[in-house]
């Protein structure tokens, strides 16, 4: 059974930073894009950031360009979410994906870890 498994949400201030980390299991973790999603109350889950399963090709989201930073640990089955100076906007419910970059494309989510940021 394909399991994701998030850590590292918490509340913090605005300017903070947090670590996000998501452990694969039960698939073939190199094979899949992996992403993160976030998704706010009363809005839509959007993809946050994603990195290919080849060549570690990223991908962000306008609104955290130059303040998350995505990685991978093929080794450890872990897909990381370095987020830096966060901002209340950035509060939500972030999850991780098996496939990125859309919603149609995951292929398998985690359960969501919250990430408060105060002003």
């Amino acid at each position: 059974e394909a399991q994701l498994v998030e850590s590292g949400g918490g509340l913090v201030q605005a300017g903070d930073s947090l670590r996000l980390s998501c452990v694969g299991s039960g698939f073939d973790f190199d094979s899949y894009n992996m992403g993160w999603f976030r998704q706010a109350p009363g809005k839509e889950r959007e993809a946050v950031s994603c990195i290919s399963a080849v060549d570690d090709i990223t991908y962000y989201t306008n609104s955290v360009k130059g303040r998350f930073t995505i990685s991978r640990d093929n080794a450890n089955n872990t897909v990381y979410l370095q987020m830096n100076n966060l901002k209340p906007d950035d509060t939500a419910v972030y999850y991780c994906a098996a496939g990125c970059s859309v919603v149609a494309l995951v292929a398998y989510w985690g359960q969501g870890t919250q990430v408060t940021v105060s002003s």
